[in-house]
């Protein structure tokens, strides 16, 4: 009978929400809410917008409904703004997924789905678009497919860092993460962020190798290694996690003791220096995406301008505190090559500027590719690029050689020429190719012009007739013979094929050399690695290509498994029921307990975790870690005393507290009302009905008395409930009082007190427990403060 009833009342909801779908489609019309026609123009739309905002905003307009009229013509507007959405709308009816109305049905528009292979509720029942071809089409331009995935995103993560996410038909997680994964998209595709989706319906050989079992599911590349993401899908944490995903030492951080160092290590790296000034306090994530793509090319460094000791720096560099600027220093670290300064830096003027300035103006050939770099091979006729190359020893560099041709190529800079040098010491084999061991440049510097005619290594080439030594004469020939080869090409007479050039920078490997009598080793250690390779091949065939096949094998090897552990669970539960019939020793009987404490222990079964309460002092050494960097969801509470009270409210204060101490969320400390009163005053300032402050020119301002007070203070959420102790009474019966449980008030050694003096202190915090009761059920009036002061 029951669900019989529950069976019809399902129904009856059912019946209502679909009702109610369709009434308020029906009454949603936005052209209708802004009184304007289906035709009518921009233009008319915006005049129609601002006349009735001004009439329905609600704080002109005194009407109940003005509030919820105005709402409905800022969406109204929003929607018929957006060509995009508007079109839809008039199409099919469509308001937005972001728009929070039901879509509105137009049978003229918009026909009846009838389809056997789509078969679904239309997408206006509960917005759920489940059927792939229904869902938002705004992830089509990211689908990735796997040969897509290993030719071409994985080489591109080496440049830039993806973003991927995989989803799959009817997944509810995947619709409910949508709003925010657009959002992130947006801002982070901006910055330079590969994005990806993944289909594991459609792309299921590239979900399993990629790792992903399940939907929806968001994981990064970069450098061909993935990570997955694990915390709750926001925007704060989606950026965090691609800033997660680069190097930590991409961008140094530069002061004016360490500037100097930094500039002057070109000769050592062999790049450029790239300097941004700006004044947040960290690197933005657009300039370490920046500096992520150009690693090979430039080293960077941030300078934050309002830090204390960046002074010097951003004075000999003329620097505009309330601007970003980025310079490019290269050979001369007095002045920098080339500056830009904009407010709100965009990616494309960042990469136009450090595309213009990837090379220094006379590099060191290092590597290979930093030759096809510098000298790209020959496309066209038309499109000639002559690189000039001095050839020369470290010693010859130190000589004056390289400093005459550094002069030369500062004055005669052009897009059709780049300036290099090589050291023919590090580089023989490919400088040997060229000079073919011309006695009269042996052991002297010598300068080359040359053309890469193909990517193959072949190359143009004509020296000048006598060694390069930087004089004016020098100077002259080789200008010369640059403009001879505008017009020209053909004094290039030589050519030949060059070698690769060995790559300088790279990073020391650790040769090993094996005996001969060793390679029945060496072929041994071989077959393992193949052996494990083919046995990690044959896992992931059968576990990712064909499981189903192997459900039964699987099935069977899990019922023995299970029939076998079951085994051992029942015989080790046999064997502690063997245990439980055998006599118990006896014990000695517990010591009793006072009437008191046997209340404490029972009170909600709370179990102290210890004998005695640990209460540390909030110092401006503990201040941080017992308040301001506390966890969510716990709790400080703070006793407010003096010196000459210390001892006895400390005592009673830990009688009150200790049936609490079994709380892991709750940490107890005390305050020393004559070092922080500042403090306490400026905090309670906040809690003005409950603990009104005296003005301060009032005589007795300084004699307030808060000793006593209990603060309850959370410092994630950044508020604090307030104990104000009652008002002492000197009767006889606080002073005839006995005291009470001196064991349990023992906090860090202290000894209690018994007089006259310290029952009426402790009298205080006689209620302090219904108080400590009311704040664990969340009773307790709650005074939040905009941020916690510093505890001097």
């Amino acid at each position: 009978m029951e669900m019989k009833r529950l069976s019809v009342s399902l129904v009856v909801v059912l019946f209502l929400v679909l009702v109610l779908q369709i009434l308020s489609a029906v009454d949603y019309d936005p052209y209708r809410i802004l009184g304007v026609s289906r035709t009518a123009s921009q233009t008319d739309i915006k005049k129609a917008y601002k006349k009735l905002a001004r009439e329905w905003h609600p704080d002109k307009n005194k009407n109940p409904g003005a509030a919820d009229k105005f709402i409905q013509i800022s969406k109204a507007y929003e929607l018929l703004s957006n060509e995009e959405k508007r079109l839809n709308f008039d199409r099919y009816g469509d308001v937005g997924e972001n728009q929070g109305y039901p879509q509105q049905q137009h049978r003229q528009h918009r026909p009846f789905h009838y389809s056997h292979e789509s078969f679904y509720f239309d997408d206006s029942f509960f917005h759920f678009p489940f059927n792939s071809d229904r869902r938002d089409s705004s992830d089509e331009k990211y689908l990735l497919h796997f040969s897509h995935y290993v030719n071409e995103i994985v080489p591109d993560s080496f440049k830039k860092p993806y973003l991927i996410k995989i989803i799959s038909d009817w997944c509810f997680s995947c619709i409910h993460i949508e709003p925010v994964w657009k959002e992130v998209v947006q801002e982070l595709e901006g910055l330079g962020v590969g994005i990806g989706v993944v289909h594991a319906g459609y792309e299921r050989r590239l979900a399993h190798h990629l790792g992903a079992h399940s939907t929806p599911s968001i994981l990064g590349l970069i450098n061909g290694k993935i990570t997955f993401f694990h915390n709750a899908v926001v925007r704060e944490n989606l950026r965090q996690f691609v800033e997660n995903l680069l190097p930590a030492n991409l961008v140094e951080r530069i002061t004016d003791k360490n500037y100097f160092r930094f500039l002057s290590n070109w000769r050592k790296e062999n790049k450029p220096h790239v300097l941004l000034f700006d004044h947040m306090p960290l690197a933005p994530l657009l300039y370490k995406l920046t500096a992520f793509a150009y690693r090979d090319f430039l080293s960077f460094g941030y300078v934050y301008v309002g830090l204390r000791g960046t002074e010097e720096l951003s004075s000999q560099y003329n620097i505009n505190v309330y601007t970003p600027t980025m310079m490019v220093f290269k050979e001369h670290i007095d002045k920098p090559a080339d500056v830009i300064q904009a407010r709100g830096m965009k990616k494309q003027l960042i990469d136009d500027f450090l595309s213009q300035n990837k090379f220094l103006m006379v590099s060191r050939l290092t590597s290979q590719k930093l030759l096809e770099e510098l000298c790209p091979a020959r496309k066209s006729h038309r499109q000639r690029k002559y690189c000039v190359i001095l050839i020369t020893s470290e010693e010859g560099k130190s000589a004056g050689t390289y400093d005459a041709f550094l002069a030369f190529a500062l004055a005669n800079t052009k897009d059709t020429l780049r300036f290099a040098h090589i050291y023919s010491n590090r580089q023989w084999e490919f400088t040997h190719v060229l000079q073919m061991d011309d006695e009269k440049f042996q052991g002297k510097s010598a300068v080359v012009i040359l053309e890469r005619r193909n990517n193959a290594g072949r190359v143009a080439y004509k020296f000048l007739e006598n060694p390069w030594s930087g004089s004016e004469e020098d100077n002259f020939f080789l200008l010369d013979l640059l403009d001879q080869l505008r017009t020209n090409p053909g004094l290039l007479s030589s050519d030949t094929f060059l070698p690769n050039l060995n790559d300088e920078l790279a990073p020391v490997s650790i040769v090993v050399v094996v005996p001969i009598g060793s390679g029945v080793c060496v072929f041994f250690l071989r077959w393992i690695y193949s052996a494990v390779d083919y046995i990690s091949d044959c896992w992931d065939s059968l576990f990712h290509s064909n499981w189903r096949e192997m459900m039964p094998l699987l099935s069977l090897i899990f019922s023995a498994l299970f029939i076998l552990f079951g085994t051992v669970i029942v015989q080790a539960f046999s064997d502690s029921g063997d245990e439980r019939d055998s006599p118990p020793a006896k014990k000695d009987e517990n010591p009793p307990k006072s009437e008191k404490n046997d209340t404490g222990f029972t009170k909600d079964n709370r179990i102290p975790k210890k004998g005695f309460v640990e209460v540390t002092e909030l110092t401006d050494i503990t201040y941080m870690s017992n308040l301001v960097r506390l966890r969510p969801g716990h709790i400080n509470v703070v006793l407010i005393l003096s010196n000459p009270t210390r001892t006895p409210l400390l005592q009673k204060f830990a009688m009150e507290v200790y049936t609490f101490t079994g709380s892991n969320c709750l940490h107890f400390s005390f305050l020393n009302l004559d070092k922080h009163r500042e403090w306490l005053e400026y905090v309670l300032e906040f809690a003005q009905d409950a603990a009104p402050i005296p003005n301060q020119y009032d005589k007795h301002f300084l004699e307030r008395d808060y000793t006593g007070y209990v603060l309850a203070l959370n410092g994630h959420k950044k508020y604090f409930c307030l104990f104000k102790p009652q008002k002492l009474e000197d009767d006889g019966d606080i002073l005839g009082g006995s005291c009470e449980d001196s064991d349990l008030g023992e906090v860090r050694g202290k000894a209690s007190s018994c007089s006259p003096h310290a029952r009426l202190v402790k009298n205080k915090l006689s209620k302090l427990s219904l108080w400590m009761e009311r704040l664990l059920e969340g009773s307790l009036q709650r005074f939040y403060i905009p941020s916690w002061p510093a505890l001097d």
